[in-house]
């Protein structure tokens, strides 16, 4: 049960909730690194291939502000997606100085491999939970995501507030 002892209990509650979530997602994510294996990219690869299949035909400079990362660690990245095919490189048709670059039909197909994988081995876990947890799993994961989006609701009670769990 979290309870409001002091003004900064509600902060220690939610200092408490975070460190639990981090831990519960670092155990999963190494389980679904496990189950669900990227190779033969890196991790950071990955974060190209899905960065391109959002954003299609984006040139190397924009790729790296997407990825917040140097030029030079994206060039060396694609060049290694290229090499194995997941990505092709084209003349941009805005400029000819620049190259689009997109998912090859193998990346488009690796990357739907992956998340079938994935979902499969999340779907095993959750279909384990009761209705109510998946429910309340569903809920949770909305609120966070409009907290990270900024549009969460100022009237929903904030985590470690007087309400008892069981």
């Amino acid at each position: 049960m979290h309870s409001k002892t002091s003004p900064g209990g509600d902060r220690d509650a939610a200092a408490q909730t975070t460190r639990e979530i981090v831990e519960l997602l670092e155990v999963l994510w190494s389980q679904g690194r496990d189950v669900t294996q990227t190779a033969p990219v890196s991790s950071s690869q990955l974060r190209v291939l899905y960065a391109l299949d959002r954003n299609r035909g984006i040139n190397l400079r924009t790729l790296g502000e997407v990825l917040s990362s140097a030029p030079s660690s994206v060039s060396r990245m694609c060049d290694r997606l290229h090499a194995l095919g997941f990505i092709k490189r084209s003349l941009s048709s805005a400029s000819r100085r620049e190259l689009e670059l997109r998912l090859s039909s193998r990346g488009e197909s690796y990357l739907r491999g992956l998340r079938v994988r994935r979902e499969n081995a999340l779907l095993e876990i959750i279909t384990e939970m009761t209705v109510e947890d998946q429910v309340a799993l569903a809920r949770g994961l909305a609120g966070f995501c409009r907290a990270v989006e900024g549009t969460a609701p100022e009237s929903e009670e904030p985590v470690g507030s007087d309400v008892e769990s069981a």
